[in-house]
Formats: C-alpha cells, structure tokens, sequence
C-alpha cells in the first residue's frame, strides 16, 4: 500500500490573551460580564458540591428543595436563568460558604 501524504496549509493563528472575564470578552457590558461571571462560579460550586456529595440531579434537586430541573439548568452552566441571589441561597443550602470582596 502507498501513503498518501498531504500538505496541510499553515493556518495563521491569532491568540488573544484573556481579560479573566469570559464574558467580557464575548463582549458583553462589563456591568453584566461581571454579574454573570459571579452567576458562573457560583454555578461551578454547586456542581463541584454534587460531585464531591456523589448527588445525581434528583437528589440535589431533593437536597436543595427544587426541582430537578432547575439543577440541570445549574449543571449546563445556563447562568442566563439564574439570579445572583437565587444561587447565593442555594449554595447556603448546600452549606457552600459564599464571600464577597470589593475591590474600589
């Protein structure tokens, strides 16, 4: 059998170095990037906090007293449905410590 060789044309890459906000730089306002970032990490607890307890949706449904899903909204990261202090009350339930820092 003969091996076909094959040129791949070089790709010109463009890296853009992060701003640390995902969302900012999807270009969101930085009033909302902020707010959904919080919304993401507070996302990202609860699902660390169902793995670490082995909790399928249903029993962290049953844990946190909602629905199903409502946590497979949390567990598909759609940070989008979910408010701020919506998830700052499930993370107390679920005993997650939640702090905020200001930095002015």
């Amino acid at each position: 059998m003969h091996e076909i060789s094959r040129k791949v044309p070089a790709v010109a890459k463009r890296v853009t170095e992060s701003s640390g906000n995902i969302f900012l730089d999807l270009g969101f306002p930085p009033h909302e990037a902020e707010v959904m970032l919080l919304r993401a990490k507070l996302a990202e607890a609860l699902r660390v906090w169902m793995e670490r307890e082995k909790l399928t949706q249903a029993g962290a449904a049953k844990r946190l007293g909602i629905s199903q899903p409502r946590v497979s909204e949390i567990v598909r990261g759609k940070v989008e449905l979910l408010s701020l202090d919506y998830l700052v009350g499930l993370c107390a339930k679920a005993g997650i410590p939640v702090g905020v820092r200001v930095a002015a």
